[in-house]
């Protein structure tokens, strides 16, 4: 009998073990006045990134339709995270942009995952975590940040 655990264990400690850490966060960042966020934003906030984008490329870097994205841009405007004007470079582009309240967000989620990181070290180790996050490097695209999770479900 072997002692292995079956192959389709891993992805789901690994989606367990991110879903933690969101719940985690979430929870947190709700003491901290950000109730109204839910996973999805927080991607969404990151990829606006400091600089701004359009809706369209909000769209390509989520993997998810322009309209799609202006709803999630729409919402995230509403509860003031975001805010969309004219690019300086040209008054036809609208540029959707971190507030005040976006960039706190953001640096308060780092914040955060900083302290959750060092929570799991506790638990399992510093030396295990760094190996594992070294592991997980070797085994994962490089670029953080093109999830397309949306395509997965979708179909498309």
């Amino acid at each position: 009998m072997s002692s292995e655990p079956p192959g389709f264990e891993l992805p789901l400690r690994l989606l367990l073990g991110f879903r933690v850490l969101i719940d985690d966060l979430h929870a947190e960042l709700a003491r901290h006045g950000h109730s109204e966020l839910r996973p999805m934003h927080g991607f969404v906030l990151q990829a606006v990134g400091p600089h701004g984008t359009t809706a369209a490329e909000l769209g390509r870097r989520l993997g998810i339709s322009k309209q799609a994205a202006g709803k999630t841009v729409d919402a995230l405007e509403r509860l003031g995270y975001l805010s969309r004007g004219s690019d300086p470079r040209d008054a036809r582009r609208k540029v959707v942009r971190l507030t005040p309240r976006g960039v706190d967000c953001l640096e308060r989620s780092a914040r955060i995952f900083d302290d959750l990181r060092r929570g799991w070290a506790d638990v399992l180790g510093a030396e295990r975590l760094t190996a594992l996050e070294y592991d997980l490097r070797r085994v994962t695209p490089p670029d953080l940040f093109q999830l397309d999770v949306p395509g997965w479900f979708g179909g498309g």
